[in-house]
């Protein structure tokens, strides 16, 4: 089991900045990739960003590319997501997950562990 817990949400204006973390515990070594995902009211689970439990290899959807930057330290067993250029269409419940299978980052049904996700809202 891989226990997993968000923090860093809140409340910004547009163009406001914001970072997210993903603290890790329990079997940890067994983690292949972590990911985060967000979704909004009345919308499905989408894909945001993912990392290599190595840190050398990083994902993102195109809607966040160039404004949302993922980063781990593993002496803490956290990853980061460095969230610039906010805008509201951001808001959203954000989900840090983990998964020890090197399948399609992007799919949320490939990870196996959730957070209880951290909510991010952007004002215009």
């Amino acid at each position: 089991q891989v226990q997993l817990v968000e923090s860093g949400g809140g409340l910004v204006q547009a163009g406001g900045s914001l970072r997210l973390s993903c603290t890790a515990s329990g079997r940890t070594f067994s983690t292949y990739r972590m990911a985060w995902f967000r979704q909004a009211p009345g919308a499905e689970r989408r894909f945001v960003s993912a990392i290599s439990w190595s840190g050398s290899s990083t994902w993102y959807a195109d809607s966040v590319k160039g404004r949302f930057t993922s980063s781990r330290d593993n002496a803490k067993n956290t990853v980061y997501l460095q969230m610039n250029s906010l805008k509201p269409e951001d808001t959203a419940l954000y989900y840090c997950a983990s998964t020890g299978r090197p399948a399609y980052y992007a799919d949320p049904r490939h990870y196996d562990y959730w957070g209880q996700g951290t909510q991010v809202t952007v004002s215009s």
